[in-house]
């Protein structure tokens, strides 16, 4: 993982450990939106992984839909 990535992870990983316990299981994706910031930022890098993430929370609402959503490849 480049050291952006690293920093881009972190509030990822307090997610986890502060807020996910409280939120629940809920998750509308497999895998959950953070582990797939996480896994988004480690095959992409900071700056892509960034926004792969962020576009995945994006879809992330009620009306949006459900199921597996991997990771895409690297180009």
């Amino acid at each position: 993982m480049s050291p952006l990535a690293h920093i881009a992870a972190l509030p990822v990983r307090a997610y986890r450990l502060v807020f996910s316990p409280w939120v629940g299981h809920n998750c509308r994706y497999q895998p959950t939106c953070s582990a797939y910031a996480l896994e988004a930022l480690e095959k992409h890098g900071g700056i892509k992984g960034s926004y792969l993430a962020a576009r995945r929370i994006a879809r992330c609402h009620p009306l949006g839909k459900s199921g597996y959503d991997p990771v895409p490849d690297n180009d």
